[in-house]
């Protein structure tokens, strides 16, 4: 077995290991205290081919595929998960759909520009009474003549008070539950959408998030993406994929945490000697870093066989479960071995802590992953 990443993937790395330096690490840290999103990463980032590594070719992307992604994920999840998060949603979940699931035509409105960084897009899934629980969404789309009148509110989209466009899931079928569901693309100057207030969160917080409202916004018929009545299924295999680079942005924040302790406790003095020198100390470094590594195999993984069309659905949760419940473990002990100066708003640890418990929430909570798992187990 190869557990080796090419040399193109290696040289890939490197590249984005040097960018985030240069452009993201310096304004991490800002950027959370402001709750500003540095907009100018998705032209800049798209002039550098980031935005496009998993997407076709022929509208811009590279063609790399889920295991080069993958890399790109966990360098940015390592450098600011807030960040990271704007650049997730644009990528693996509101582009991804459109590639998987839209006409050329969509592709050329939407998947072309949001490569390059010229439009920015949001995934609009969760609703006051649906979470987990897609069957309870009521945000209506009716039919009507060349297109649907939509009508409803949707909660915790991120980029939603920036983003050019938003691909949104309602209920085409009312009372037909996941059934009834469709996928489409709104556009921010469509009258009757309007960002009705942005939310404020405890971690996460480069990052924005906001409650949308759609009150009777008339899309054209050509706004559905993918088939009528079959959004949820549609919905479900774009989150699939984001799971993989869920864990990926898990993985690079464990790493950060990791890190930044390893430094510290080999500087720390107590007793005489390093913090680092002490056995109980090594052995929560050890497990922490034991973790980390079991999350990198799972993960890519995942990414592997999601490139070569294998099924994937339950490595994909496997993957996000294990790394995102480690990410906010090794947070967890991260802040502990640094004792008071991790707990003062400088630290990143700090942000770090506060940051990756979202990653257990969002793309499915870790009780919905193990639902998954075990539904795949034939349970």
């Amino acid at each position: 077995m190869e557990f080796a990443f090419t040399p193109e993937q290696e040289a890939f790395r490197r590249a984005v290991v040097a960018f985030c330096r240069r452009e993201i690490e310096p304004i991490a840290a800002q950027c959370d205290e402001r709750g500003e999103y540095p907009l100018h990463l998705f032209p800049t980032m798209g002039r550098l081919g980031y935005l496009g590594v998993k997407f076709p070719v022929e509208y811009g992307g590279a063609g790399e595929g889920n295991v080069t992604y993958a890399i790109l994920a966990e360098e940015l999840g390592r450098a600011s998960a807030g960040i990271a998060l704007g650049i997730y949603v644009h990528v693996a979940l509101a582009l991804t759909a459109i590639s998987v699931f839209g006409t050329p035509a969509q592709k050329e409105r939407y998947l072309r520009p949001g490569i390059a960084g010229e439009k920015i897009g949001a995934w609009s899934f969760a609703e006051a009474s649906a979470g987990s629980d897609p069957a309870s969404i009521v945000t209506r789309a009716e039919k009507v003549d060349g297109g649907y009148r939509i009508s409803g509110t949707k909660l915790f989209t991120t980029n939603g008070p920036f983003a050019d466009f938003v691909v949104l899931t309602a209920s085409t079928l009312p009372g037909q539950g996941i059934k009834g569901l469709s996928l489409l693309i709104v556009d921010r100057d469509t009258p009757g959408f309007t960002v009705a207030r942005r939310i404020e969160t405890m971690g996460m917080r480069a990052a924005q998030t906001a409650e949308l409202c759609f009150d009777g916004c008339v899309v054209l018929r050509e706004a559905l993406l993918g088939e009528e009545h079959r959004g949820a299924a549609a919905a479900m295999q774009t989150l699939t994929l984001g799971r993989i680079t869920a864990a990926a942005y898990a993985l690079g924040a464990g790493r950060a945490a990791l890190e930044a302790t390893l430094a510290h406790v080999t500087q720390r003095q107590q007793f005489g000697q390093p913090v680092g020198k002490f056995q109980g100390v090594q052995w929560m470094l050890a497990d922490m870093a034991t973790a980390l590594e079991a999350s990198r195999l799972l993960t890519y993984q995942a990414a592997w066989l999601a490139d070569r069309g294998l099924p994937h659905i339950k490595e994909a949760s496997m993957a996000k479960l294990f790394a995102t419940e480690t990410a906010t473990r090794v947070a967890g002990d991260a802040l502990q071995l640094h004792g008071g100066s991790g707990y003062v708003m400088e630290s990143p640890i700090q942000r770090l802590y506060r940051d990756v418990k979202l990653f257990e929430i969002g793309e499915g909570t870790s009780q919905i992953h193990r639902n998954i798992i075990a539904r795949q187990l034939g349970l």
